[in-house]
């Protein structure tokens, strides 16, 4: 019998209900994603009400207490929303937990949240600082204003990727616009910037520019945590990745530590940061150990290979002691969650006794059981930390990973020929830390984000900003005499009048050296060149030129009245008091008599705030990242 193709297609029917059962698993499979979505946003809402009512009980009471109690209970519902915000970033931008093959043989990392704040409105101050300090119209700038709005409101929920790092530098390099364009050190916008805190979830705010910068600041470094633990690590490029990622949280968190002084927070005080630099160095150099893990393929009595990873693992014990010894004193052991503390120690002993496992490997003398012998105990003590720890018991990945060393351990004990018990005299000494790349801090890429000033229409911050003074003089009608203007002109945006002759048409007209020209025929150039403005001059032929030119005056001297209009120091011309300028923070954060969150170019060497020892250098920062706008 010959089979022939049907013409009718009937054959091809066949497939039709496997196509339809794909389909319908499809369909199954984004139902339930999309009623987990909805489950977790219901969570979230229910998370955020809590802490709104927690929050007004903070506020509200002055019982010592009470006060306690709602701190802790703003610490635990910070905790779930910072899990919750994290499955909820893995469900939308389609991570799976298991989504690396080999993931079962690397150590979960400690990634940080991120700090949560509160909408701004930006509108009425500054309209009010652009009209009474620049002379504009503030509404004029309404656009502007929008656009930072909308940039500060996208901050508040960054991806957890590389968009999202350069969504946070790009606002923070609007914040040091902002601050060298509009803020002197006796004025302030008049602004709450309320922020939480990212360890304990308890509120603070204070209106100085420098507590915003701050909390932004911390958010990049955090956001390089949550991007180095999600790197598959399994991997040489996934190991340096994950590495480099911590190197910039480290760096994030030094350039904080060194400027910011007098923080409102718990997570942003100099021990908080010290703790959170030496924790990121420490996973760093996890990273570099990973790096090195041998192939399956290497022969376990590669003797150097095996002593170069003892000595590795080795160096990660010591960084995570020195970490543990941090954590566990106040006051960072107030502010740290437990869970962190306990990891820590865990991988200390792990790692350590992972020393042991790789020098035992590289012996084939009677020392190789003794080196075994630390490496089980030391792999089994790790296993009764972690038990103890009722958040690490939830992490079965890394109970698997130290239960399959400590299998693999046993394993290569029982293969030995003599038999010995554990009481015997012989006792492996401590293997010596060392590393072929100890890990440095690198400032993260603040350059990366880097845009126009949304504000740049007000002119060049040399010259227009609030740290100036100015007379706004015009518009004075310019014509041209038998020699001229009278008038000689230097430098671009803005153009400066470098002199004017007596008796020419410009002195007439009220025109003196040093004035900035920043109109032309009613056209703004504030951001002309040279040449541009000679040019429009030269075209206004005999009919002449109207011209608009703003005096910068001294500090010593106060505006005057007439027909140039005065430029006031403040909202209805005054200096804002020094109360004014003071912060609000909840009495339990232990602020100190000057709370006021101060950046300072200072450097605090040898000031580790409270911690054993001195934080990891920082690597200094290329020329073309380290020039960032508004750089006190």
């Amino acid at each position: 019998m010959i089979l022939e193709e049907r013409p009718d297609g009937a054959g091809a029917g066949e497939e039709s209900p496997r196509l339809q059962g794909c389909d319908s698993l499809t369909q199954i499979q984004c139902g339930q994603l999309q009623s987990r979505r909805a489950q977790i946003h219901q969570q979230i809402d229910k998370e955020l009400q809590m802490r709104t009512g927690a929050e007004n009980l903070y506020r509200a009471t002055s019982n010592n207490r009470v006060r306690e109690t709602v701190a802790l209970e703003l610490s635990y519902v910070n905790s779930n929303l910072q899990l919750l915000k994290e499955e909820l970033e893995e469900l939308s931008g389609g991570v799976d937990r298991g989504r690396h093959g080999s993931e079962a043989v690397t150590v979960p990392m400690i990634p940080l949240g991120l700090k949560e704040t509160k909408e701004l409105d930006w509108s009425t101050p500054l309209k009010e600082l652009i009209s009474v300090h620049f002379g504009e119209d503030g509404a004029s700038y309404e656009a502007e204003i929008r656009e930072l709005e909308a940039l500060r409101q996208a901050m508040r929920t960054p991806s957890r990727n590389e968009s999202g790092l350069e969504l946070l530098t790009a606002y923070y390099n609007q914040l040091c616009f902002l601050d060298a364009r509009f803020l002197t050190p006796a004025r302030s916008l008049g602004l709450f910037f309320h922020w939480y805190d990212s360890l304990t979830g308890v509120p603070a705010q204070q209106r100085a520019l420098a507590f915003e910068k701050g909390s932004v600041l911390f958010n990049i470094g955090a956001l390089h945590t949550q991007i180095g633990a999600r790197q598959d690590r399994s991997c040489a490029e996934g190991a340096r990745r994950a590495m480099e990622a911590f190197q910039r949280a480290a760096g994030a968190f030094s350039l904080l530590r060194e400027n910011f002084s007098h923080a409102p927070s718990p997570d942003m005080s100099a021990a908080s940061l010290c703790a959170l630099e030496q924790l990121m160095m420490a996973q760093a150099q996890e990273c570099v150990f990973e790096g090195l893990s041998p192939p399956a393929s290497m022969a376990p009595q590669d003797c150097l290979a095996q002593l170069c990873l003892a000595q590795e693992a080795a160096q990660v014990a010591a960084e995570y002691r020195l970490v543990h010894r941090t954590m566990a004193q106040p006051p960072v052991h107030d502010y740290v969650p437990v869970s962190w503390t306990a990891l820590v120690h865990v991988k200390a002993e792990y790692f350590r006794s992972l020393a042991h496992y790789h020098v035992a490997m590289a012996l084939c003398n009677g020392s190789r059981k003794a080196h075994l012998k630390r490496a089980i105990l030391g792999q089994e003590e790790a296993l009764r930390l972690h038990a103890l720890c009722r958040v690490l018991r939830e992490v079965d990945l890394l109970r698997a990973v130290i239960s399959q060393t400590l299998q693999r351990s046993l394993a290569k004990y029982a293969e030995l020929d003599r038999e010995d018990d554990f009481c015997e005299a012989a006792e492996a000494p401590d293997i010596q830390p060392k590393t072929h790349q100890k890990p440095e801090a690198r400032m993260p890429r603040l350059s990366q984000g880097k845009g126009p000033d949304i504000f740049h229409r007000l002119g060049p911050l040399s010259v227009f900003s609030a740290k100036n003074r100015w007379r706004l003089v015009g518009p004075v009608h310019l014509t041209r005499g038998e020699g001229g203007f009278g008038l000689t002109l230097r430098g671009d945006s803005p153009v400066l009048i470098a002199a004017v002759i007596p008796g020419s048409q410009a002195a007439a007209a009220g025109l003196k050296e040093g004035d900035y020209i920043v109109s032309v025929n009613g056209q703004p150039c504030r951001w002309w060149r040279h040449a541009e403005v000679v040019t429009e001059l030269k075209a206004a032929g005999e009919a002449g030129a109207s011209l608009q030119v703003v005096s910068l005056l001294p500090s010593s001297r106060l505006p005057s009245l007439g027909d140039r209009r005065p430029v006031l120091l403040g909202p209805r011309g005054l200096l804002r008091s020094q109360r004014e300028h003071g912060c609000k923070t909840p009495a339990s954060t232990g602020a100190s008599p000057r709370p006021l969150l101060n950046w300072s170019r200072k450097a605090q060497q040898g000031k580790t705030g409270g911690c054993p020892q001195p934080c990891a250098p920082v690597k200094p920062a290329p020329p073309s990242s380290s020039k960032h706008p508004g750089w006190p």
